[in-house]
This record gives C-alpha cells, structure tokens and sequence, in this order.
C-alpha cells in the first residue's frame, strides 16, 4: 500500500518517505518534535503528523 494511502507509518515508512535515515526519525521523536503514537511495543507515525513536520520544514526554509 502506498505511503499516501495509509493512516500510520512505521519508523521505516517515514524515514522513506522523508529521505531521512531512521536514526534521524528516532531524533525527531525522542526530541517531541515529530509527534508518534505507541502500538504494542511498535512506534507509528501518523501521515498527518508527517505531512505536517514537512510543512514545517518548508516554512522555515523560506
């Protein structure tokens, strides 16, 4: 299934998605500044939450 299609990523789907490496994704959500949710002992990662950050992102780079 397609990133755009799915409501919660793995740390490895966001990583992709972002072109960033995992450890970078696991930065970002231990420094709370990419929100994720806990399943089980599993870390996912809502696509809103991920489409934000990248707004974010855009926004500061202008």
């Amino acid at each position: 299934m397609p990133v755009a299609d799915r409501i919660l990523l793995t740390v490895d789907a966001a990583a992709q998605a972002l072109s960033f490496g995992r450890s970078t994704v696991y930065e970002l959500m231990a420094a709370g500044v990419l929100p994720y949710v806990k399943v089980g002992r599993s870390r996912r990662i809502r696509r809103t939450d991920l489409e934000a950050f990248a707004a974010e992102l855009t926004q500061h780079a202008a």
